[in-house]
């Protein structure tokens, strides 16, 4: 099978961190290792050997840039154009409730699918092998957040309250201290010593930051259609702590963190948990791998090739579904 894989994000891989990117990139190697031809179609190059790759022009027609001996076209965004190839479509951000969404949307994760009243999703996958393997043994003194925080929604105060409140020390990647949204939303935090700004981390910084945390803080404020900081933290050996938001509930089981919308049992559980970084590690591995992914993809790959539609109606946003559970 020749795959497509089509993202209009950046390069492959992404320079520094990219979502997509890493998402996609470990799709293709996997694919390939399976016996399978790959090629991106992305507008920043690729750099690697298991792959070929075209370069995206989004002022174009897609499907005049899809090559004849193509197989199966796999889109990461919404293409919002019929596609003339057997073709799927990997949503990985919330479509509004005006949007369109195609039949052969696949979605990342079981509540994002179940926000559109879908019931076709797989779970991101990384390919774990490009990671450096974390010193489980290292003593872990602090907790950490991992994301854009000037995003309101991602709630890096939220964060910072509530380790506050367990009188820990709160280590920020993603983040500058010193700017404008930080003055209006959390001046208090910004003074505090025990709050931490990292500004962005590359990889080996981000595993060396990870593996001497007990816990990623994630208390988000709206629904997370997947969450990779929440995958790469455990396999760092990390506990997650958030909020029932999108699709924390279903990554983050007891042995591996704590699901509250309430400060202070979040608080609480920082300083109570039974922390196990080993299991914690060992559940990343196993089930949010991109080998695990990819042999998912294929199933569907095999379906749309076959002529079929992995949705009888169009997904429709649910107003319901999406309403946002708030902390207190």
């Amino acid at each position: 099978m020749h795959i497509l894989i089509v993202d209009r994000s950046g390069p492959i891989p992404a320079p520094k961190y990219g979502g997509t990117e890493r998402v996609i990139w470990g799709l293709g190697k996997c694919l390939n290792l399976l016996g399978h031809k790959v090629t991106y179609l992305v507008p920043g190059g690729f750099k690697g050997d298991f792959a070929e790759c075209l370069y995206l022009d989004q002022s174009k027609d897609l499907n005049i840039q899809i090559p004849n001996y193509i197989d199966v076209v796999h889109i990461n965004y919404n293409p919002l154009q019929s596609i003339n190839k057997p073709y799927l479509i990997t949503m990985h951000g919330n479509p509004g409730a005006m949007d369109s969404i195609d039949k052969n949307t696949v979605f990342i994760s079981k509540n994002q699918a179940e926000r559109y009243n879908s019931e076709v999703y797989i779970h991101n996958g990384l390919y774990w092998e490009d990671y450096n393997t974390p010193n489980l043994n290292k003593k872990r003194d602090y907790f950490h957040f991992l994301g854009k925080a000037s995003w309101r929604v991602k709630n890096v105060f939220g964060a910072a309250k509530i380790v506050r409140k367990a009188n820990g020390v709160l280590k920020i990647g993603g983040g500058s201290r010193w700017c404008k949204r930080n003055f209006f939303r959390g001046f208090k935090y910004i003074l505090d010593p025990k709050i931490q700004f990292l500004g962005m981390v590359n990889d080996e910084d981000k595993i060396k930051m990870m593996e001497k945390s007990k816990a990623l803080v994630t208390p988000v404020l709206w629904h997370e259609p997947f969450g990779l900081a929440i995958i790469e933290s455990l396999y760092a050996g990390c506990a997650v702590f958030g909020t029932s938001n999108g699709s924390l509930p279903e990554l983050i089981s007891p042995r591996v963190g704590l699901i509250s919308n309430e400060y202070d049992t979040l608080a609480k559980a920082l300083n109570t948990f039974e922390y196990d970084p080993q299991y914690c590690h060992e559940y990343a591995k196993r089930n949010f791998n991109a080998e695990k992914m990819t042999l998912a993809y294929l199933k569907l790959y095999e379906k749309v090739i076959s002529g079929k539609k992995l949705h009888q109606q169009n997904p429709e946003f649910s107003k319901e579904k999406n309403k946002i559970n708030q902390l207190t």
